[in-house]
Formats: C-alpha cells, sequence, structure tokens
C-alpha cells in the first residue's frame, strides 16, 4: 500500500481512497504510468479533483505541475464532476434538422440541467456534441454507452427516466 498522504474531499470517500491507493502502489515503479493511474483513479472517483491530481503526483513522486499537464491535455479527463449518467445530444445537421433542439430544451426543464452542466442531485451531466456518428438514426443522445435514435421530444424524458 502507498505511504498515504493526505486527501480531504468531499467527493472521495474511504474506500475510494483505499481503491486510489492500490492502483498508485500497484503503478509506482511501472514507466509511462502516469496516464494509466489518472484513468483508474477517475474511474473510482468519476473526474479529477485537483485534491486527487495533487495526491497521484505525490504518490508516483512527480510534480502536481507535471500530472495536472497530463490530466488538462487529454480530453479523456475531466476536472469538474460529472453525472452518474452522460447525456450526449448531437448537434449534428442531421439531428439538429429532425428536432433535437426541442428533445434538449425538455432534458434541461424536466432535470434543471444546462448544457455542459450536471443536475444538483447529480443523476445527469448533459453534454451537447457535434457529431455521434449516427446520422441514420437521427435525431440521436446516447446515454452512456446507450444509443437513442428516432428521438422525438415526447420520447425523451421516458428514456432518461430508465437511468437512476
Amino acid at each position: 500500500m502507498t505511504a498515504r498522504f493526505s486527501l480531504h474531499h468531499p467527493d472521495i470517500s474511504e474506500d475510494m481512497l483505499i481503491n486510489i491507493d492500490g492502483i498508485i502502489t500497484e503503478n509506482r515503479h511501472k514507466p509511462g504510468s502516469v496516464i494509466t493511474v489518472l484513468r483508474e483513479c477517475q474511474n473510482v472517483v468519476g473526474y479529477m479533483p485537483m485534491e486527487l491530481i495533487d495526491y497521484i503526483a505525490k504518490g508516483l513522486n512527480l510534480s502536481s505541475s507535471e500530472v495536472f499537464g497530463i490530466a488538462s491535455f487529454y480530453a479523456l479527463f475531466s476536472m469538474t464532476p460529472k453525472g452518474r449518467n452522460i447525456i450526449k445530444v448531437c448537434l449534428g445537421t442531421a439531428c439538429y434538422v429532425k428536432g433535437i433542439k426541442e428533445s434538449i430544451e425538455r432534458i434541461k426543464n424536466s432535470y434543471k440541467v444546462e448544457e455542459g452542466g450536471m443536475s444538483s442531485d447529480r443523476r445527469f451531466s448533459l453534454e451537447a456534441v457535434r457529431c455521434l456518428g449516427a446520422c441514420g438514426l437521427a435525431p440521436v443522445m446516447t446515454v452512456n454507452k446507450d444509443t437513442h435514435g428516432g428521438l422525438s421530444a415526447d420520447q425523451v424524458i421516458g428514456i432518461l427516466d430508465k437511468y437512476n
């Protein structure tokens, strides 16, 4: 186990910290393991708060700025909290023409979440993306890894209500 440094953050529980320590210990002496450690720790916490980046840096005997530079460079890593369910709504031409904007408005109003934001209960994060690569299904959204196509604004809330 890693020699524990101080890590206090409201989103990081003691159980999470035990997992994080194991990840750091397992990868500490592997060259080039920073991305692996960041990815696995983000999987545990859900995002990369600055306190976690500092903790990882200490555990890997690296500077915080070096680890932050890597975490902030790659789009894979998020420095802000994400909801339990990530909604990605396509704003590409096919989806836009077929009415996706009304679906987005319904999501925003029903779950009190803005584009790029998270609902107050952390149930959903809403992201507007340029293309999901499913133009034949337009209008389309994904929730986590599930793709929902041929959407109408009337269907969207019923679909999302199935996600806790």
